[in-house]
């Protein structure tokens, strides 16, 4: 009896663990977010480690570091854009894991911060280190997924120039 398509099933787990690890990025930022906006006023601080780190609840009308604030529309679009890149482009890329794990972070942190543009015209971040501007769970997923996705494809500089991209 023959077996059914081993690289199907490898590429459907794939495909399965890429769904996976972006629900789980987008389900811990929306609940931490939602729990922070429960529990806290705006501007509000609590010292977990005094002087270190401090979860204060901040909105966030802009991006990193507050930049382009009040520009919810134009960060709309630029969300909307990557999630389409992500989700159609991400299919002329290699099949490669480490790639994969970039996409899923990288999708997860967009429709993450998406959300809350779309929903509250702002941004909810809470982690705050005193020494770097407040930020979230899904600006982490975005900062690592854009270093795992430049490491993976210098890692797959090969292929992108045989294949002209």
């Amino acid at each position: 009896m023959p077996r059914s398509g081993g690289k199907n099933e490898k590429n459907r787990f794939c495909k399965l663990y890429f769904i996976v690890l972006t629900l789980v990025i987008l389900a811990c930022d929306q609940f931490s977010k939602s729990w922070i906006m429960r529990q806290f006023d705006p501007g509000e601080s609590l010292p977990l480690i005094n002087g270190l780190f401090h979860l204060t609840f901040v909105k966030n009308p802009g991006a990193a570091f507050g930049i382009l604030a009040f520009r919810t529309s134009f960060f709309i679009i630029v969300s909307l854009l990557m999630i389409f890149l992500i989700i159609f482009g991400g299919r002329f890329f290699p099949q490669e894991n480490f790639l994969r794990l970039s996409m899923a972070l990288l999708l997860g942190g967009a429709v993450g911060n998406l959300i809350d543009r779309m929903r509250y015209g702002y941004v909810v971040d809470f982690l705050d280190f005193r020494i770097w501007p407040v930020f979230n769970i899904a600006d982490i997923s975005l900062v690592v997924g854009i270093f795992f996705f430049i490491y993976a494809l210098y890692k797959n500089r090969f292929f992108l120039n045989n294949n002209g991209l």
